[in-house]
């Protein structure tokens, strides 16, 4: 049953794994040149660090400092303290892993907020379930399968409001359930854990002859928490804490067609299993690459709160490798009297983490008070299964419902 944990969590991982080489008398860097030794961080629910929505998914995958949507819950809930509209919700789909034949895999999100005032502040949430369809699972080769139905699911609440004139905060609870068994094996559960985003946007106008032009800064720490066990606690997974910073620029032509640029840097708070601090452990081999991996009590052992302060400097490569952890993005946004959008974006994995690099592409038609987006993913690396990921959103403006329906 091990095993089947494993895989499902590797091929939500978008089939990233983690090996070694065993060698002489070699070092870390040594190794790595040699035999292309990889050490992507792993957690677990590797799918909520899987962008949700299609307007993002148009742009390169950055959404801390772009424009607020109805999605912002998922990259910076404090965005939507600054919303012109008192409420919304959005609907997104995406079928996922399609570039591997699979066709049972999905993500579906549900996001959503309210304004009573700008005194009251913001409430929003947002519903999350990754299901990854239907799996037979065999103790042998022999053994009659049983048919599970994994899935990953979060439900969230948050809070935000304006602060300053230009600067609002966000904080989001979130709660984590995870099932990856057949709930035939006595020994595993479903997973829970908890966990909480603080995040901050600063939007100031410019004043230009064209019209007002805007700049952007963008953070979001997200997913702070315990961690995760399927066998109530003999063995423990970090769920994906991450930092996410972000700056954006809106540059109006004219008052009709107006462009958004957006940069955004973000870092998996994760500590790695092949990692430095393994050769501090007694058994260290300088010979033998596999000892650089942690041992699983070395790993459990570690509490959440450590493992956030041991992912900036654990890295075997050193400060070179912590910072080849740090994945960025660019993203650009062309809209045409606030109504035709056109998307472009790139994303950037170093190898040595993933490799997961690719452009994205989206479109988006507002009409009154709905909007329809799609973003699509065209990989650069080569057997990248992000590769063709289609993404569907559906947003829905209350305040442009209620005029319509006042008409």
């Amino acid at each position: 049953m091990k095993k089947v944990l494993l895989s499902m969590m590797v091929l939500c991982a978008s089939c990233v794994s983690i090996f070694a080489q065993e060698s002489t008398n070699v070092s870390y860097n040594d190794a790595k040149e040699t035999y292309g030794y990889m050490n992507p961080i792993v957690s677990g629910v590797p799918s909520m660090s899987i962008s949700p929505d299609a307007v993002a998914g148009g742009m390169g995958d950055v959404g801390v400092a772009t424009n607020s949507d109805m999605n912002s819950q998922y990259w910076n809930s404090s965005k939507y303290a600054q919303n012109e509209s008192s409420a919304g919700f959005a609907f997104s789909y995406t079928p996922w892993l399609r570039k591997l034949g699979v066709n049972d895999i999905n993500l579906l999100y549900l996001a959503g907020y309210y304004t009573p005032s700008k005194m009251a502040g913001t409430i929003s949430a947002s519903l999350r379930f990754f299901q990854l369809g239907e799996v037979l699972l065999r103790e042998s080769a022999d053994a009659i399968p049983l048919s599970a139905n994994p899935y990953e699911m979060t439900f969230d609440l948050g809070y935000s409001r304006m602060l300053t004139e230009n600067f609002s905060l966000g904080i989001v609870m979130r709660l984590v359930a995870s099932d990856l068994t057949a709930k035939t094996d006595p020994n595993y559960y479903t997973g829970y854990a908890f966990g909480a985003d603080v995040n901050g946007f600063y939007s100031l106008p410019i004043e230009m002859a064209a019209g007002t032009s805007r700049f952007n800064f963008g953070f979001n720490i997200s997913n702070i928490g315990t961690r995760i066990t399927y066998d109530k606690g003999d063995n423990y997974n970090f769920i994906p804490a991450n930092l996410r910073l972000g700056v954006g620029y809106q540059l109006p032509f004219d008052q009709y067609n107006r462009l958004l640029i957006s940069l955004e840097a973000n870092k998996m708070m994760v500590p790695s299993r092949y990692s430095k601090i393994a050769k501090y452990n007694p058994d260290f081999d300088a010979s033998n690459m596999d000892t650089w991996a942690m041992t699983t009590e070395e790993y459990n052992k570690i509490s959440s709160m450590e493992g956030l302060i041991m992912s900036w400097y654990d890295a075997p490569g050193g400060f070179a490798e912590e910072m080849a952890e740090i994945n960025w993005g660019i993203g650009l946004e062309y809209a045409y009297n606030e109504q035709f959008f056109g998307r472009l974006g790139y994303n950037n994995e170093a190898k040595d983490k993933g490799n997961r690099k690719y452009f994205t592409v989206g479109a988006g038609f507002k009409l009154s008070a709905f909007k329809l987006d799609v973003g699509y993913v065209i990989a650069t690396s080569a057997s990248n299964p992000l590769d063709q990921t289609l993404r569907f959103s559906l947003a829905f403006d209350i305040d442009g419902i209620k005029a319509l329906a006042d008409k």
